[in-house]
């Protein structure tokens, strides 16, 4: 009996040896009982330096709170695909995504096993990659053949309908190089959809260069854009404009609405046409530039207040999408927490795999003004704030922080205020029109268009009014 426990012992310890994955078990009392040769060059240790040892003694940059194996035995929960940093006893920074499980012997919790990726070696190689890209471009006069666009498809986490609609007319716009024009709230993912729809269209392997317009000051646009020519002015040398520079690929020039009024008719000529022409040159240069544009303010009221050509819009309002803001993007809010917990739990070497109820309550009230933006910018403080691996009420922001006096807990933010008051009006306007949507618009002293958007936003049927 005691020869056949021996050999399958020793069975045991050689299939999970050749095993191409590290493998680290420890007992109840947290003592390493195995520990694999693929585990041990992960760590960049010698086995018998793991085995008999407890998990912090080997791994001193742990704790009890931080070490996937010492929290599984704790809890007695699995924990999957966990991503986690430490140092060995030797100093040396160790990357993996870690699946953890608890050993189960009857209904008593023994131990844990621990099944690990090392990253390591992954981050090294793409660090030593993008070294080799810098010196190669540095070569180069125009970096033209790589790309700055890094989200994709997968990077847009939702749940919800009406983004998994935007998702679907991103691809069918990746498909195409007509201009698309993007509305959404600051902090919705604006730039996260032009990337995505670049690296998926026949453009990925070109330029990807993004342009904020509001950072630009008016009397440099132009020689941003289209470059200079050396001596048409004091200083200025021959240099290619944004637009040379993304030839072949895609152009995002994000709030063009803050482009002067003039200054946008030399960009609807270029649209049209295709030529550029270097500031003080005589010389014209025919570009393939895919444009897409971006707004945080709908287009119809920016060209009611003048701050868009009526005509550059219909130009570049070939793909129109709109994003939704986050507070109406239903049961998207636990999704996207747990998406920012992992993120933050390897960036910031945490360990938060829980999140009380209460906190998910107050985060799917909050009005979430900056959107998706503002929730990872709060999670990122909540796990630094975290202690152990439960996020409460107490590791939010001091603002969600609910108090008996606080006056402010029965005030409607002003966005949904003025949203409410407006919607009242043009119910109001219809019903004394009979439905009558451009006497409405008279009354309103509305461009037609305008309320037709406005009741588009707010659902309101003329009929039904």
């Amino acid at each position: 009996m005691f020869l056949e426990s021996f050999e399958t012992k020793q069975m045991l310890e050689a299939i999970l040896g050749s095993i191409d994955e590290a493998i680290h078990a420890v007992n109840s009392e947290g003592i390493t009982i195995f520990y694999n040769k693929v585990a041990a060059i992960h760590d960049g240790v010698e086995i018998d330096e793991v085995l008999g040892k407890h998990v912090l003694d080997v791994f001193p940059s742990l704790t009890s709170q931080t070490s996937t194996l010492l929290k599984v035995i704790e809890t007695g929960k699995p924990i999957y695909q966990q991503s986690q940093t430490y140092k060995n006893s030797k100093g040396q920074l160790i990357d993996t995504v870690n699946t953890t499980i608890p050993i189960h012997v009857g209904e008593r919790n023994v131990g844990a096993v621990e099944i690990a990726k090392d990253l390591s070696r992954v981050k090294q190689l793409a660090e030593k990659l993008i070294e080799l890209q810098q010196k190669v471009n540095n070569k180069k006069a125009k970096p033209s053949s790589t790309s700055g666009a890094t989200y994709k498809w997968d990077d847009l986490i939702t749940n919800c309908d009406s983004m998994k609609n935007v998702k679907m007319l991103g691809k069918r716009a990746a498909e195409s190089s007509s201009p698309v024009m993007i509305y959404g709230e600051t902090g919705t993912g604006k730039e996260l959809l032009v990337q995505s729809i670049h690296n998926e269209s026949s453009r990925k392997n070109r330029p990807f260069i993004a342009q904020n317009c509001s950072s630009l000051p008016e009397s440099l646009l132009e020689s941003i854009l289209f470059g200079t020519k050396k001596g048409s002015f004091t200083g200025a040398v021959d240099r290619a404009g944004l637009f040379e520079l993304a030839h072949g690929g895609t152009l995002f020039l994000d709030e063009i609405h803050t482009m002067p009024l003039d200054f946008q008719t030399k960009l609807l000529r270029v649209l049209e046409d295709g030529i550029i022409r270097r500031v003080g040159g005589i010389e014209s240069y025919v570009v393939d530039v895919r444009i897409i544009v971006a707004m945080n303010e709908h287009p119809f009221e920016c060209i009611e207040k003048k701050l868009l050509r009526s005509d550059l819009y219909f130009r570049l309002n070939v793909f129109f999408i709109e994003l939704p803001p986050l507070r109406e993007r239903n049961g998207d809010i636990p999704i996207l927490v747990d998406h920012f917990i992992k993120k933050y739990n390897y960036l910031l070497n945490k360990l938060v795999i829980n999140v009380d109820q209460k906190v998910l309550a107050k985060l799917e009230k909050h009005h979430w003004q900056g959107n998706v933006r503002e929730l990872e910018h709060t999670i990122e403080y909540a796990v630094n704030m975290t202690d152990g691996d439960m996020m409460t009420l107490n590791d939010l922001p001091a603002f969600f922080k609910e108090s008996a006096t606080d006056e402010r807990i029965n005030l409607k933010p002003l966005r949904v205020t003025v949203e409410q008051t407006e919607k009242r009006l043009i119910q109001q306007a219809l019903r004394v029109t009979k439905g009558n949507v451009l006497k409405a618009s008279s009354i309103l002293e509305l461009p037609r268009q305008t309320l037709q958007y406005k009741m588009k936003k707010y659902s309101i049927q003329a009929e039904q009014t």
